[in-house]
């Protein structure tokens, strides 16, 4: 099955994309994609149908998303933690990992007329190597395709993303990049496996559950969280639609604390810089009295800590693609 399809919208979905589309949209949604196990054990069927099932939504989800203009999708596809179930299921999730991203790789002329970037978000030495090298291919094929984009948070907890940040920074730190008084909140979020994306505007988890499992914990301290009942197989575009109004409703609230927050960071920024410039002038015993000479040493202070950061996060996404590269040569 394509992962982007090509299905018309029925009359009615069309006018409520045209109603929708009256208020604000968001710009990148998140989904925890739950009830595929229960979906099958509804259905009698097999727990993997179950997955099948679920795969064929988020194919029929990214066409409304689509049609609705929203750029950016995450899909929480398949947990660290998910690797404590079944041998059997886990193996089945695996094959049909392998299926999917082959059949991705087969569809370059749809992703390139839609202009998909994939990516693929989580600690990917954890899984086989065979989809790790199937991974690389996917991301180096669509990289340079900028109209929408879909991320896929694989062998991926929110805590394990966290940590790995946080390991990034100690590494650039030992490599003379960093400066420890460079590390900050902004910088952590730069090292996320989510990095290049703005954070979702709504995480939907579906099934009825109301807890986040460990998704996006970080990126979703502004989001509008939905939790609906219907299982992921059985998710509709009214279901969608009504996500996206929900989000409509409480926008200005959510843009407030959005724009609060940001100020407080650009304030506690402020203030950490001032902090270092004192600190360096008592290390120099000198205390420039002159307001202009200060704020040239407040200036030349942010000038060099922006220049080491540039060249630390260059130093990461060179990392990066050496990682990914070497996958697929190995895979020749």
């Amino acid at each position: 099955m394509s992962w982007i399809r090509e299905g018309e919208l029925s009359f009615w979905e069309r006018l409520g994309v045209g109603v929708i589309r009256a208020g604000p949209m968001p710009r990148h949604i998140a989904f925890i994609m739950d009830g595929n196990r229960r979906f099958a054990e509804k259905q009698k069927v097999k727990k993997l149908e179950g997955h099948s099932q679920g795969f064929a939504k988020l194919t029929e989800t990214l066409q409304w998303c689509l049609s609705l203009g929203i750029r950016e999708v995450t899909v929480y596809a398949f947990s660290i933690e998910n690797f404590k179930r079944s041998k059997e299921e886990v193996d089945g999730l695996m094959e049909l990992a392998r299926q999917k991203f082959t059949r991705l790789l087969e569809e370059q002329e749809n992703l390139e007329k839609h202009g998909v970037c994939v990516r693929m978000l989580g600690d990917l030495t954890l899984l086989p190597q065979d989809i790790q090298q199937l991974i690389a291919k996917i991301e180096l094929t669509t990289s340079r395709y900028n109209s929408c984009f879909l991320n896929i948070c694989l062998a991926y907890t929110s805590r394990e993303e966290i940590s790995h940040a946080v390991q990034e920074l100690a590494w650039g730190v030992e490599q003379g990049l960093l400066q420890p008084s460079d590390v900050s909140e902004s910088l952590i979020d730069k090292c996320l496996y989510s990095c290049k994306s703005p954070h979702p505007d709504i995480l939907i988890r579906t099934s009825g559950e109301v807890r986040l499992s460990d998704f996006l914990l970080w990126q979703t301290s502004h989001a509008c969280l939905v939790f609906q009942p219907v299982l992921w197989p059985e998710y509709s575009f009214w279901n969608l639609w009504g996500a996206i109004l929900r989000f409509q409703m409480n926008y200005n609230a959510l843009q407030k604390a959005r724009d609060m927050y940001m100020e407080e960071r650009k304030w506690q920024q402020l203030e950490n810089d001032k902090a270092q410039v004192t600190e360096k002038l008592k290390q120099e015993g000198s205390s420039p009295r002159d307001p202009q000479a200060w704020q040239m040493l407040l200036q030349d202070c942010r000038a060099k800590r922006e220049e080491r950061i540039q060249d630390f996060l260059q130093a990461l996404e060179r990392k990066r693609a050496d990682f990914l590269e070497k996958l697929v040569s190995a895979s020749a």
